[in-house]
């Protein structure tokens, strides 16, 4: 007997597990959902294929190939959320494989202003697109999308661009690889001291890269943030299953010398019930040149941006800030994984 479509309700209600063998096709991945998705060894491959892509883009012969390995797909890049890197990013990422794209910003401009449902628009788009990227403010929207596709029959891949508080799993994917590029040559992300500042409760692309940065040896991780806005209990309680080694602070300074990498975030006011964020002096949880002179001289500054106040411009001189370069690295990874899921990244070997 054919099993019957889950609510939206029911099907967050499954372990995580159970849900991520719904994103795999014959042992690959098929739709890219959540960080969890990526084990060490498939990090390792898919970085491998993006620094291929970046040598490639610096050769006018490179870069014809490389639009010549999915010229035959369409992506449509489906963002109901304010977003500028992640769609660039993966709108420059397709173009640069050789997609074809359609896209859907303002869904007031959709048949979704008619009263269409959100589930029947993706369907749409299933009919006409061979992959579906998307943004959506609802926690695991993306998820039960990919889901119901599966469902019907004509199921085409699904990347989550961002996904409510919960989960921005090519962010973390971009965030590892500028760790993996900026540590080569001091032994890599292992043994390393990583502090995350900011708003660390609401924003969805420290939740993940935390997940993914997990899965190293002997790291170490400072959360550093107000009280009101730490991670939360259901992040650190994985952390510790993990056996990760973890501190929370609200005192930046206390370990601005010790720490290999700081990851910066903005206050996420859009989730705001009541003006919560206007009661932090966040000056508290901020870069300067004053305080940036203090870290370590082979430590980097991360930032997934945009940022606000909590980075002086002035610090974007300095050479260990790497957050524009880690914007750079989103292309170049977002364009690997889109090789891998379509299953032609073995086609690099050709050129």
């Amino acid at each position: 007997m054919e099993e019957s479509l889950k609510t939206y309700e029911e099907y967050f209600s499954q372990a995580v597990e159970v849900r991520m063998r719904h994103y795999e096709k014959e042992g690959r991945l098929q739709h890219v959902m959540l960080s969890h998705q990526f084990s060490i060894s498939l990090m390792e491959e898919l970085f491998d294929i993006a620094d291929h892509v970046k040598e490639m883009t610096r050769k006018p012969n490179g870069i014809e190939f490389l639009k010549s390995l999915l010229c035959h797909k369409k992506a449509m890049l489906y963002f109901t959320q304010p977003s500028t890197r992640t769609f660039l990013s993966f709108l420059t990422a397709c173009q640069m494989v050789g997609m074809d794209t359609g896209e859907v910003r303002d869904p007031s401009l959709s048949s979704e202003y008619k009263g269409e449902s959100q589930e029947d628009g993706v369907r749409v788009f299933s009919s006409y697109f061979d992959m579906i990227i998307m943004r959506d403010p609802k926690p695991g929207f993306c998820e039960y999308m990919a889901y119901l596709l599966d469902s019907t029959g004509r199921s085409v891949p699904i990347m989550n661009g961002g996904s409510g508080k919960d989960q921005h799993p090519t962010q973390a994917l971009l965030d590892l690889y500028t760790m993996h590029r900026s540590f080569q040559k001091t032994g890599g992300i292992p043994k390393k001291r990583y502090a995350f500042v900011g708003d660390l409760l609401r924003g969805r692309a420290v939740r993940s890269s935390v997940m993914l940065l997990s899965q190293y040896k002997d790291v170490e991780m400072e959360f550093i943030a107000p009280s009101s806005f730490q991670i939360a209990a259901d992040l650190e309680e994985y952390l510790l299953s993990q056996d990760v080694n973890i501190h929370k602070t609200d005192n930046l300074e206390s370990v601005i010398s010790n720490v290999d990498c700081i990851y910066m975030t903005r206050i996420q006011d859009e989730y705001d019930l009541s003006g919560e964020s206007n009661l932090i002096d966040y000056s508290k949880y901020s870069l300067t040149p004053d305080n940036v002179s203090r870290m370590k001289k082979n430590s980097i500054i991360l930032h997934p941006l945009p940022r606000r106040h909590e980075i002086s411009p002035e610090v974007d001189a300095d050479p260990r800030a790497m957050y524009w370069r880690q914007l750079r690295n989103g292309v170049y990874i977002r364009a690997a994984l889109l090789l891998y899921v379509f299953n032609v990244a073995h086609r690099l070997k050709e050129y």
